[in-house]
């Protein structure tokens, strides 16, 4: 049999997006507003569909997790009326009133802890400067969560 001449071509991955005109405007370097790069139709559809996809699969799992909390739940009445599991009612009472007054120590001072108050101004900020990505986005996020 012949000899196998074993050469390969190297594919340089930065040269090749170079030349994907499509490829560089998603991922390019420099980053900016959604409404700097995009036109409106664009900025509508892009948001539309993240906003569908993620809708749809929120109301998937939010399906699934009813199924499984509602099946038990039933489970553990079940286990309950059999006499499998007794629950202590006063300890129940008693982590009840000491949640109650976390709550109550936690919502008295209506003050934001700084950290989340830099995240909140964040997202503000995002939402401002991304309005109509965000319209596409909460318009797709309830038609997924409709079908």
């Amino acid at each position: 049999a012949g000899a196998k001449d074993d050469t390969f071509n190297v594919l340089d991955l930065a040269e090749y997006t170079k030349n994907q005109p499509w490829w560089r405007k998603i991922f390019a370097p420099k980053s900016g507003w959604s409404a700097e790069k995009y036109n409106v139709a664009t900025q509508l559809v892009i948001g539309g569909v993240t906003g569908w996809c993620t809708g749809f699969i929120f109301q998937k799992v939010g399906k699934l997790a009813a199924t499984a909390v509602g099946g038990g739940f039933f489970l553990l009445q079940i286990a309950n009326h059999t006499g499998y599991i007794k629950v202590d009612w006063n300890l129940v009472q008693r982590d009840m009133n000491k949640a109650k007054q976390q709550l109550k120590f936690h919502s008295s001072g209506n003050k934001m802890p700084p950290e989340v108050k830099s995240r909140v101004d964040e997202v503000v900020i995002f939402l401002k400067k991304n309005v109509i990505l965000t319209s596409g986005f909460a318009g797709g996020f309830l038609l997924g969560m409709a079908s």
